[in-house]
């Protein structure tokens, strides 16, 4: 069952600008997910990966219901990108925080064109 659904945009050249700051990337963003994004080579390039990692975490907001400064900074939130597609690793205290007791599982699809990144974020959850 479809228990929560979000999505979000976020244009790179904003996040051109703010990756800039090393203090806002590592207040943001997993060790994990920076060294994905610097391996992109060019800064637009590293930019975009940023700025996709950033709408996952708006839109997985939107889909559980979890407050984005509990998903944007610290530790609970992470932008997996392992040979194939994306995947969203939560933290327990993330996962344990939205819908409890229930059995979920977490989609995430990317895209990004020309000056925007978007993410889409779908919960699921098993009947008991």
């Amino acid at each position: 069952m479809i228990a929560g659904v979000g999505i979000d945009l976020c244009r790179i050249s904003r996040m051109l600008r703010a990756v800039r700051s090393r203090h806002f990337v590592e207040r943001v963003f997993r060790p994990e997910e920076i060294a994905y994004a610097d391996s992109k080579g060019s800064e637009r390039a590293r930019a975009a990966s940023c700025a996709s990692a950033f709408a996952a975490r708006e839109a997985f907001s939107k889909a559980s219901g979890v407050p984005l400064a509990r998903v944007a900074l610290g530790n609970g939130f992470c932008l997996v990108r392992e040979g194939g597609a994306p995947r969203i690793a939560l933290s327990p205290e993330v996962e344990a925080s939205f819908l409890p007791g229930r059995s979920k599982r977490v989609w995430v699809s990317l895209s990004h064109d020309g000056d925007y990144a978007a993410a889409v974020v779908v919960i699921e959850t098993q009947p008991f």
